[in-house]
């Protein structure tokens, strides 16, 4: 079994790859103090309650938060007994290229949702991932990587908004029924929400027109399905993207 691990800036997710499907998918706060020993206290502890006998032989890793890298590498060690192949590093290989600027370090997360988007629907592709940031990977004819847009994420904007101006509440990202709120919790959400199916929609038009090819637009991350009521630009939602992505970067380095 592989253990496919996504740590991202707000959450860390833990999958448990069979060979054919997920059995179970878990979710914990990033904190880069947590142990390893931490770590294996609250998997087992949930594995136990799901009823699932994992037997872990390989982990494959994402991580955008370099600090906790560590402890995930020593729990891999020591509680199975295997090195975690992790994204970014020399060792790990990508079954596609990375045309970038010289000297840029491209996210381990972008990587692998490109692999995954390339894998299930081919090149010339657009990801949109709702994350902590919300980001905008461009995919190539053939697989590569060749670069995007970062945004600041939804709920990012929403706190910067609540802890800027003083008089205004912190709200939950909703979609209002009308564009015109008529009291201020409305008329955030409706700017929060609104803005940014604008932003959503403005940016993949002028991404297709900047790469001259039709284009397929995934959307990935947590507030995918909200925004998916709002627009119309999505041509597939992927809830597993990444952990998908990871299970095919461990397969094709398993290969090599």
């Amino acid at each position: 079994m592989l253990l496919a691990i996504d740590c991202g800036n707000t959450n860390t997710v833990f999958s448990i790859w069979d060979g054919t499907r997920f059995l179970c998918t878990l979710r914990t706060s990033t904190e880069h103090q947590r142990t390893a020993d931490q770590y294996f206290v609250w998997f087992n502890t949930l594995l136990k309650h799901h009823g699932i006998e994992a037997r872990i032989d390989a982990v494959v890793i994402s991580a955008t938060v370099p600090r906790v890298v560590f402890n995930l590498r020593v729990f891999s060690d020591r509680y199975f007994n295997c090195r975690p192949l992790v994204v970014g590093k020399p060792e790990c290989r990508l079954p596609v290229d990375v045309r970038v600027d010289a000297g840029t370090q491209v996210g381990p997360d972008r990587l692998v949702n490109t692999v995954a988007g390339f894998d299930l629907y081919g090149g010339d592709l657009i990801i949109v991932d709702f994350g902590t940031a919300t980001t905008f990977d461009v995919v190539d004819t053939d697989g590569a990587y060749i670069g995007g847009v970062i945004a600041p994420g939804v709920n990012l904007s929403l706190q910067a908004l609540h802890e800027a101006a003083a008089a205004l509440p912190h709200v939950d990202v909703t979609k209002p029924d009308r564009v015109i709120g008529t009291n201020t919790v409305a008329c955030m959400q409706s700017g929060v929400f609104w803005g940014y199916v604008g932003l959503i929609d403005g940016i993949c038009e002028r991404i297709k027109a900047e790469h001259g090819r039709t284009m397929t637009v995934i959307a990935t991350g947590g507030l995918a399905p909200l925004f998916q009521q709002g627009t119309d630009m999505f041509d597939m939602f992927e809830d597993d993207l990444t952990m998908h992505g990871l299970t095919v970067i461990h397969d094709y380095n398993k290969e090599g």
